[in-house]
């Protein structure tokens, strides 16, 4: 039986929010969209269209993926983040809101050279190169399957002559200094992954966790900072909020001056950044 795409998504929006979706409503427009062909800010003017078969039949697949909290990023396949649009796949992480964070922070200064650890998706990476057409960038990242998709994004926003991407583990692929180093790396402990949001189930593991408690890829990343800096160069790490104050203690123990905590949007510690003396 046919339904206009507004009535599929009143059953769109029912179906999610039994679910337990936090915002069954959003989601619902936004997947509808995708299986009409029709660009979100449009569907308002559309939802009295008769929907075909084929177009139901999609929506119901994909109602169903996030029913299952698959999360959106990757049932569309592509996530916005700071200015861009980046794609999205279940081998990377979800960009979020709070990541834009240490974008912002690190765009306070200049630098012609960066270093992008665990760069995932890119999006750290390729959105200062954006920021900053002058500059040019490593990133590392374990998963060559992430790198895939970094690459692919790279391609997107045009930045492939401006970015090395490379396999391995943090520094073991890096060669030479930089003004600025940034990471997002995985801080959340492994006692905490049972309690976390379902969509999280979905994202790569190795992104989320150390497997131990959090803080093992600080352990690494900060007192291996100083052999790739140039003098006056800054590293800045994203942390959970709760991890500021024991991640900036390695800031300091490790030699970095200016040591700070920066807030995310909800006012809670979320950037830790500091100046190598050299």
């Amino acid at each position: 039986m046919s339904a206009t795409l507004g009535a599929l998504l009143a059953q769109a929006t029912a179906r999610l929010k039994t679910a337990g979706v936090d915002d069954p409503a959003r989601d619902a427009r936004a997947l509808v969209a995708m299986a009409a062909g029709i660009a979100p800010d449009r569907l308002s003017l559309a939802l009295q269209d008769m929907a075909g078969a084929q177009v139901a039949g999609h929506l119901a697949t994909l109602v169903e993926l996030r029913a299952a909290r698959r999360p959106m990023a990757q049932i569309l396949g592509r996530r916005a983040f700071y200015r861009h649009e980046f794609r999205v796949t279940a081998d990377v992480l979800d960009p979020r809101p709070d990541t834009e964070t240490l974008v912002e922070a690190a765009l306070t200064a200049p630098f012609a050279h960066v270093l992008d650890l665990g760069t995932g998706s890119g999006c750290i990476l390729l959105s200062l190169l954006a920021a900053r057409p002058m500059a040019s960038g490593v990133g590392t990242d374990l998963s060559p399957a992430a790198l895939d998709v970094a690459h692919d994004n790279a391609a997107r926003l045009g930045l492939t002559e401006r970015c090395l991407l490379v396999h391995g583990d943090w520094y073991s692929p890096v060669e030479g200094r930089f003004d600025l180093i940034v990471s997002n790396p995985p801080y959340i402990a492994a006692a905490e992954m049972p309690g976390l949001a379902p969509d999280l189930s979905h994202e790569p593991r190795m992104a989320l966790t150390d497997e131990g408690d959090g803080l093992s890829a600080y352990r690494v990343i900060v007192p291996g900072a100083g052999a790739h800096l140039r003098a006056g160069g800054r590293l800045m790490v994203e942390t959970g909020w709760q991890q500021g104050a024991a991640v900036a203690e390695l800031f300091t123990d490790a030699g970095f001056d200016t040591v700070k905590l920066l807030p995310d949007l909800a006012g809670r510690d979320r950037v830790v950044c500091g100046s190598w003396g050299g």
